[in-house]
């Protein structure tokens, strides 16, 4: 067990008064783009803790603000929450001060990208495929089915070419998404996880990403910017998040989404405490407001991610009774979850982030 899980604490003393959290866009409301969308309002009345948000476009930047310090938590995803327990940014967390720790979903209770040696760093927030969000003008009534509509040159079935009106994720991590493709469209290469890629399998996956460099008409990681693209720019395919797919068809817009037959990858978003977090007491009880089953539902149905809180896929006015459903909820076995690559690997040696960190600047700078 790390020497310092004995620091965790062992109980919760009086709000501070405030919490500041470094979140994803759209995961921290307070009813300010919809009034019915507010999970803040009610938990700042209870506590007496006033809730400050920074929003983060990358795990990149989410880790280089909690590196920073000058805040309490951070919703990490699993390609930035291993890289915060090994810098020792982050606090062993005590489940048991959290009442509602006994209704996470089993599968995500001791997720390996939170649990180290049996001591948890957080707790699951919400989980989601990144998925092959279209425009269904330009495919028709026929829905794309693999994800070579976005790494291949091809006419599509609006007649024209998908060069220049497809986008790739803005993150070393995407690298996954090249290589999850080609684990089904070469099996010969033999990736098993595409986060534990060995030389001859990475190569492969950059060459991939150098080719579908001259198709990207930009790189996303922006939820805001991709979903102008969309809308004003002609961009007809690309990875994304439920959330743009949710708020372009709330927009009336002409976009649906797919889950492809090679998979998807996908992020499951844990809350972990920064070791040196000012407001403590604050940060426990937010922990424990978000897997309130409501909060739970209600962020699920804004971002259109799935809650870590099975429970809240029922009764929740804003999600419906299918809104799990909707979400993928049942998708889970079939999503390869962000984790950070690392050096030693199951498969022997692996290449590690930072090569994917380099690699991946020079695939977007058509290098």
């Amino acid at each position: 067990m790390p020497a310092f899980a004995a620091e965790m604490k062992t109980s919760i003393g009086a709000g501070e008064g405030s919490v500041d959290i470094v979140a994803w866009a759209g995961y921290i409301e307070r009813g300010e783009t919809d009034k019915n969308y507010d999970w803040v309002s009610s938990f700042e009345k209870e506590t007496g803790c006033k809730v400050s948000v920074k929003t983060a476009a990358t795990s990149d930047e989410m880790v280089t603000l909690m590196n920073q310090g000058g805040f309490d938590l951070v919703t990490a995803s699993g390609d930035a929450s291993l890289r915060l327990v090994a810098g020792k940014k982050v606090q062993p967390i005590n489940v048991g001060l959290i009442k509602n720790w006994s209704t996470v979903d089993p599968r995500l209770q001791n997720a390996p990208w939170h649990t180290v040696d049996g001591v948890h760093y957080g707790v699951p927030y919400q989980w989601g495929p990144n998925v092959l969000m279209y425009n269904t003008k330009a495919f028709g009534d026929k829905a794309p089915e693999s994800w070579d509509v976005v790494f291949k040159e091809m006419t599509l079935p609006d007649g024209k070419s998908n060069k220049g009106r497809v986008q790739a994720y803005d993150g070393p991590i995407y690298i996954a998404d090249a290589a999850l493709y080609l684990k089904s469209a070469k099996p010969e290469l033999k990736i098993d996880s595409p986060y534990e890629l060995n030389e001859e399998q990475y190569k492969a996956a950059i060459a991939l990403l150098k080719e579908q460099r001259k198709l990207v008409g930009r790189y996303w990681h922006d939820a805001t910017v991709q979903t102008d693209d969309f809308k004003n720019e002609g961009v007809v395919a690309s990875s994304s998040w439920p959330y743009q797919v949710n708020l372009l068809q709330a927009d009336k817009q002409p976009i649906a989404s797919v889950f492809p037959k090679e998979g998807a990858t996908g992020w499951a978003d844990t809350t972990m405490m920064h070791v040196q977090a000012a407001h403590p007491n604050c940060a426990y009880m937010w922990l424990n407001h978000s897997l309130e089953a409501k909060t739970q539902g209600d962020v699920a149905a804004w971002f259109g991610s799935n809650p870590a809180v099975p429970a809240a896929c029922k009764g929740n006015a804003l999600l419906g009774e299918n809104g799990c459903a909707t979400n993928g909820f049942d998708n889970f076995e079939k999503i390869s979850f962000w984790k950070t690559p690392v050096a030693k690997c199951k498969a022997g040696n692996c290449i590690p982030y930072s090569r994917w960190v380099s690699d991946y600047i020079a695939v977007m700078g058509g290098q």
